[in-house]
């Protein structure tokens, strides 16, 4: 059943006025596939745009075991004591063939979800590439519009492919573990040169000189990479050193970004990667969907296993068709 006007505007209403129950409800809606809740959540989204975009949006990713949720734990709580509004949206990776989550954050995070001044939401990757949910994005912007001034985005964590966050958010920091195996190949280049910071958490205890070497190797390699990351700090999210190193380093980019116009300029350059994203996956849905597309789709299938046609053929006919479908429409 859909939502009335009025169950809309106090959800509206709600996330305005830092309702964390309604501002669960409206990310529930932005997050939902039924065609009935797209308008609904649309709608929500173009009444709070004007409240948004005031948070520092920092990306977090690493291997699993590295201890993403503990760090963002410590962090969120440092901050919080510093008068800051935290939330956390952690994706969790979704089964291939149930498509369910864990969904577990809450349960990692047990100090921090007790909180007021954080929302932490579990959202299920859902097959998105990237390591971020689908709807991150969109959820990102109703927990700005809800006062939440630091935005942390705790992605899946399952390796080279997980870039798609740093091009929403401010400031993306790569999380490393001391003494896992030789520093130089656990580089990952395409994320590396990506990252506005290397973290190297765990460093305490017998794990410090395991880290501290690790960082003078990854130095070296950076150097030779020549990318545009040289930030690399140490830290322990168990005993808490190094945390506030790590945030005086994201506040200083973000000023010198605004400083200069980059940070401005960055943030309108993911805008405009977000409509082209959003109009090439609608495009690919609408293509999917309709039945005479459906049906030439497993026709040509045949045909390829036949060896009747040619891939390049077939795509060829098949955008020739979906032409003249979306021609037929006007």
């Amino acid at each position: 059943m859909s939502l009335t006007a009025a169950a809309i505007q106090d959800i509206e209403a709600g996330i305005a006025g830092g309702d964390r129950r309604m501002l669960a409800k409206g990310i529930t809606l932005v997050e939902s596939h039924r065609k009935q809740d797209t308008g609904a959540a649309q709608h929500i989204l173009e009444k709070v745009m004007n409240q948004t975009g005031r948070s520092v949006r920092v990306g977090i990713t690493g291997v699993p075991g590295v201890g993403k949720s503990t760090f963002i734990e410590t962090l969120g709580m440092q901050l919080i004591g510093h008068g800051h509004r935290i939330a956390v949206l952690a994706v969790d990776p979704s089964s291939p063939r149930s498509g369910g989550s864990i969904l577990g954050d809450k349960t990692r995070m047990p100090a921090l979800s007790m909180r007021p001044e954080a929302f932490i939401r579990p959202s299920p990757a859902g097959g998105i590439h990237g390591g971020v949910a689908g709807k991150t994005r969109e959820t990102m912007l109703l927990c700005e519009a809800a006062g939440y001034d630091v935005i942390l985005v705790e992605t899946v964590g399952v390796g080279q492919a997980e870039v798609e966050v740093a091009s929403m958010v401010d400031f993306f920091m790569v999380l490393l573990l001391p003494g896992a195996g030789d520093a130089l190949q656990g580089i990952k280049k395409g994320i590396i040169e990506l990252a506005d910071m290397l973290v190297i958490n765990k460093a305490d205890g017998d794990n410090l000189p395991a880290a501290r070497l690790a960082k003078r190797e990854y130095e070296q390699a950076l150097h030779l990479l020549r990318t545009g990351t040289d930030c690399i700090e140490l830290c322990s999210s168990v005993t808490g050193d190094g945390i506030s190193r790590v945030w005086d380093e994201v506040n200083e980019y973000i000023g010198k970004g605004k400083q200069t116009g980059h940070f401005e300029t960055k943030r309108r350059d993911q805008l405009y990667g977000w409509m082209t994203r959003m109009t090439e996956e609608a495009v690919l849905q609408d293509f999917r969907e309709d039945d005479r597309m459906r049906n030439a789709l497993a026709a040509f299938r045949s045909q390829l296993e036949k060896g009747e046609t040619t891939p390049v053929i077939a795509r060829n006919k098949l955008l020739n068709l979906y032409r003249k479908i979306s021609a037929d429409r006007i």
